[in-house]
């Protein structure tokens, strides 16, 4: 009897075992992405802190309160071994809206950077659907290593062009809604605002995102299966025609 040959897809040249091929592929969620559950939570508590210890204390604890709360999400987090990059990022924006309203000296200038922030992200995904480049399926493309040949494909770009355009409303609202209550002093509406804009309203826009990425991604691989038929077909009857045989028909 022939020994068993071992599993090659759950080894490596060495012998060393490797997870199955549904856990190497496996990709992220979309809500792991935006670090989890907890990472929905937890960008929201450096706004609440600061709202609350300003109605309290005054703005100056309200800056540092919001600070202390920021690094101690990151710190948390760094313990529990849990993704940083949410945190780090939190951190860096909650550090320069607590900067601006030191140098405002208004609390409503701690959402005065995200505000503004919100009209130049929009305004950027709108210019990059005007010059055909729109930023959805730039940045999937980078990050997934497929590159632009979604650029060929009419049907690919119009879904990218409708992703991308769903993400700049989501901004252009939060500008227009933030920049009328930070006018009209609504501090407390602004953070309400700011939390009930943020991740929620972003989770939408992203499902129109992964709509179009797996319509685009559907949509090429047919292409290629075709171009592979293609190829195959055209082989065939080269092969037939020098070994003298005749051609089929049609």
């Amino acid at each position: 009897m022939t020994e068993p040959q071992p599993d090659r897809d759950r080894t490596t040249s060495t012998g060393a075992p490797q997870p199955p091929e549904e856990e190497r592929e496996r990709e992220p969620t979309m809500l792991e992405q935006m670090g989890g559950a907890s990472g929905l939570f937890y960008s929201s508590v450096p706004i609440i802190v600061f709202v609350l210890a300003n109605s309290i204390f005054g703005l100056g604890v309200a800056i540092w309160s919001a600070l202390g709360a920021a690094v101690a999400i990151t710190v948390l987090r760094l313990v529990r071994k849990e993704p940083l990059q949410p945190a780090i990022s939190g951190f860096f924006g909650v550090a320069i809206a607590a900067f601006i309203a030191y140098r405002t000296g208004s609390a409503k200038g701690f959402f005065l950077f995200g505000i503004w922030a919100s009209l130049v992200y929009g305004g950027a995904l709108v210019l990059s659907v005007i010059v055909r480049r729109p930023l959805a399926g730039v940045v999937w493309g980078f990050l997934n290593g497929s590159g632009q040949e979604w650029r060929k494909d009419k049907p690919s770009r119009f879904g990218y062009d409708i992703a991308t355009l769903a993400l700049a409303v989501v901004f252009f609202a939060r500008f227009i809604v933030q920049r009328w209550l930070y006018d009209e002093d609504y501090t407390g509406w602004l953070a309400f605002a700011k939390i009930a804009m943020g991740y929620p309203l972003y989770g939408l826009a992203l499902l129109v995102v992964v709509w179009a990425v797996r319509r685009s991604d559907k949509r090429l691989k047919d292409i290629v299966a075709v171009e592979k038929e293609t190829d195959a077909q055209v082989e065939e009857r080269l092969r037939l025609k020098y070994s003298g045989r005749p051609t089929p028909e049609g």
